[in-house]
């Protein structure tokens, strides 16, 4: 018997693709992995207001997280989320750090270090100026920025606030706990008639 593994996804956007909203893009593409034999959502989070960094740059984002079950490898699961930004018309040569019409991001994948513990701490420790201009060749998980990052953990802590970081020990609501309040400043839940209903 296949055992499924579980994977957790950040889901975020800030502009409308070509035939829905951001939230409702948010929604429909949480959809299609949920419909897919391979995938099945487990959990899904509210949906939050963030602002755009550096402020004033875009619209503000909306930003959600699931927990998917999955018995596609990380890679393979990689490849899927990355198919389905495209079919709403996600442009990867704008720059890291742009708008966009939908944002997949494999954040954490059971308790796996990937590549490897040096270069998962490599990555975790790169310079700001850096992590503006380099790009990973291969997948890091979990995702190097997971730790820093509010509108990631906000949403993750509600429906997986003991996952445990496999390099550091702590869990995600350990992780929203530590950081700091500008890490969350301007962020706000979706208004409950505003949020739509995921699988």
């Amino acid at each position: 018997m296949i055992k499924h593994k579980l994977a957790l996804i950040a889901l975020g956007a800030n502009l409308p693709s070509a035939i829905a909203s951001a939230s409702e893009t948010l929604r429909m593409a949480a959809c299609i992995l949920h419909e897919k034999r391979d995938t099945t959502i487990s959990a899904c989070s509210r949906f939050w207001k963030t602002p755009a960094v550096p402020a004033e740059s875009g619209p503000d984002f909306i930003n959600g997280a699931i927990i998917l079950r999955t018995i596609l490898n990380p890679h393979e699961l990689l490849t899927r989320l990355h198919e389905i930004e495209s079919q709403f018309g996600r442009d990867r040569s704008t720059g890291r750090w742009s708008s966009r019409v939908l944002d997949l991001d494999l954040i954490g994948y059971e308790n796996l270090l990937l590549p490897d513990p040096e270069t998962h701490l490599q990555w975790v420790q790169l310079s700001p100026k850096r992590q503006l201009i380099d790009t990973p060749d291969t997948l890091i998980l979990p995702h190097p920025r997971l730790q820093d990052r509010g509108f990631v953990l906000a949403p993750l802590a509600e429906i997986a606030p003991d996952w445990i970081h496999p390099a550091t020990g702590r869990s995600i609501a350990e992780m929203l706990a530590a950081l700091p309040r500008s890490a969350l400043a301007g962020m706000r839940p979706f208004e409950i008639q505003e949020t739509p209903v995921l699988p």
